[in-house]
């Protein structure tokens, strides 16, 4: 059965009025997983993205609905952050939680790359193309959502239609591997990288991504606001700070097949 909290907000990215529902489906068996779907009601979307957090992907959705609209603070992940400015009539977003048997403790690199996440976006993409009958899928991850993003897009095939890997964790640290095995060659659909040339997270360098540039779309960002968190966290280059809405709107263009910025400055 389908669990819902549904509410209305006024985006201040665009003119349209946006709902954000928590939607609970069953994946696995005995597993569930939800996701916050935010679109504007009033469309027909032509494209839905799938978005993935990062860190160990847990949002806790459901529990959180069930004391009213879900709330995010001004430090939460940068895809969350941003979901008022990538969603409009054209655009529909599906912010992914962990599923049910990895909460709370969160999604570690091994079940991102593995087929449990899989078998449970499949089920998510099952459950956006009734609803949206037609729309192209597009996967999104950032910093640790990279990893289940770009194992994603490997194995899905043609089941969606693009890929955008920001912030990409291409470098083996204290949690776990991450995408420094991963052959980005295996993806057959298209991928954009966006970084920030001033990322300091020793996870996922600038320099990595611009060596695969000359095969891989690349967008690089430069300035923002100062850093007011770590490194590896929203607050900071890592996470767009200060440059939410021109790589929100590069990423949206990029998606709907318009013209879109190289280099954001």
């Amino acid at each position: 059965m389908i669990r819902s909290a549904l509410f209305l907000i006024l985006t201040a990215a665009t003119v349209c009025h946006a709902a954000e529902e928590v939607i609970t489906i069953p994946t696995r068996d005995g597993v569930k997983l939800s996701y916050l779907l935010v679109q504007d009601p009033s469309a027909a979307p032509k494209a839905v993205a799938i978005t993935f957090i990062g860190g160990l992907g847990a949002l806790n959705l459901a529990k959180r609905a069930e004391s009213g609209p879900v709330k995010f603070g001004p430090t939460t992940n940068y895809l969350v952050r941003i979901r008022e400015r990538l969603v409009d009539a054209d655009i529909a977003d599906a912010i992914v939680d962990a599923p049910s048997d990895k909460l709370p403790q969160g999604m570690q690199d091994e079940f991102r790359l593995g087929a449990d996440h899989l078998a449970d976006i499949r089920a998510v993409i099952a459950d956006l193309k009734k609803r949206f009958p037609g729309a192209r899928i597009y996967l999104i991850g950032t910093s640790r959502g990279t990893i289940s993003a770009a194992a994603l897009a490997a194995k899905l095939g043609d089941s969606v239609q693009g890929v955008v890997l920001t912030s990409t964790v291409t470098n083996h640290d204290k949690m776990d591997e991450a995408l420094s095995r991963f052959d980005f060659t295996t993806i057959k659909i298209p991928l954009l990288f966006i970084h920030h040339r001033d990322d300091g997270c020793v996870t996922s360098p600038y320099r990595n991504v611009e060596r695969m540039s000359k095969t891989i779309t690349l967008i690089s960002v430069s300035g923002g606001d100062p850093p007011q968190s770590g490194p590896c966290d929203p607050q900071s280059p890592h996470g767009y700070f200060g440059r939410d809405a021109p790589v929100a709107q590069a990423m949206r263009n990029w998606i709907l097949g318009r013209e879109f910025a190289w280099d954001i400055q």
